[in-house]
């Protein structure tokens, strides 16, 4: 097994060091959910010149960015939204999309209560919304972004009691996907928005809040995980890490670390839907950021 260090601040990474980082607010448990594929990749790398793996934490989006930015992280896995913020910061591009538990991509689901009035996001307007924060990309990100496109003005709100003004849709942050459905089951706000394949665990929407709900939109598909790289990476490493990560859904030796990798099945080359997706998540960024926040 490779010996995988963690990297201190001072530390530069070297030519022969492939390190793989993680915005982790839980850094065991992330450790040993990257470990193994790491220790899968490293071996395959060495006619580039890559002899060890190292895994490097960062508390926040921010400690990454500058870590891609200073050459000190070579490799990261993201949620979209993520992944394309860290870009703008950093730099960092796309290099593979990856498929977690069978999904390549996944949609945003607006819900409310069955005896509900709102019918469409139109509707929204003057009412409550969960959503559950800024690192999300289903549940933050693309839901603002679809009201942005609909011509509704989002609004934070400090509490779910607080009432927001006619002409805006007033948000607030739930912090996980089963506060969102609790938030509407008990009716403290109006609506809430979580990813198709929340809406079908049991976890983020139990079965029993489910039967009292139902979707009054959905929005287009976007990419669930990107595997970004840094930017200044050397081509021929990057090539061949491209090459490993396509190959090793088809190894047997390497389905355990895959697994274990959150869940991924297999990557995918960024084709040009993707592109135009992750584009568009970008521009998304921006506006809120203008607009939003």
């Amino acid at each position: 097994m490779l010996l995988s260090l963690w990297l201190v601040p001072g530390e530069a990474s070297c030519t022969s060091v492939l390190v793989l980082g993680r915005i982790s607010d839980d850094p065991q448990s992330h450790y040993e959910q990257l470990q193994p594929l790491l220790d899968y990749v490293v071996p395959r790398m060495a006619d580039v010149g890559i002899r060890e793996g190292r895994i490097l934490m960062a508390r926040d989006a921010q400690q990454m960015a500058s870590y891609l930015r200073r050459g000190r992280v070579d490799w990261l896995t993201e949620t979209a939204g993520t992944a394309m913020a860290l870009g703008q910061r950093s730099g960092a591009e796309p290099l593979l999309l990856t498929e977690r538990n069978g999904e390549r991509e996944y949609r945003s689901v607006f819900f409310v209560r069955n005896e509900s009035p709102l019918r469409s996001l139109a509707d929204l307007k003057g009412r409550s919304l969960a959503l559950q924060s800024p690192l999300s990309t289903s549940a933050y990100l693309v839901p603002a972004m679809e009201l942005l496109d609909h011509g509704l003005r989002p609004e934070i709100l400090l509490t779910p009691s607080d009432t927001p003004a006619r002409d805006s849709v007033g948000y607030v942050l739930a912090r996980s996907e089963l506060n969102i459905s609790t938030y509407v089951h008990k009716g403290m706000v109006d609506a809430g928005v979580v990813s198709d394949i929340d809406w079908s665990r049991e976890r983020s929407v139990p079965a029993a809040f489910r039967r009292d709900f139902r979707i009054i939109h959905t929005t287009e598909p976007y990419p669930r995980a990107i595997e970004m790289v840094r930017a200044d990476l050397e081509p021929r490493v990057r090539e061949r890490l491209r090459q490993v990560l396509l190959q090793a859904a088809d190894d047997p030796k390497a389905r355990p670390a895959l697994e274990k990798f959150f869940g991924t099945s297999r990557f995918h080359p960024v084709d040009s839907v993707t592109r135009q997706r992750l584009d568009h998540l970008k521009a998304a960024l921006l506006r809120i950021r203008m607009e939003v926040e």
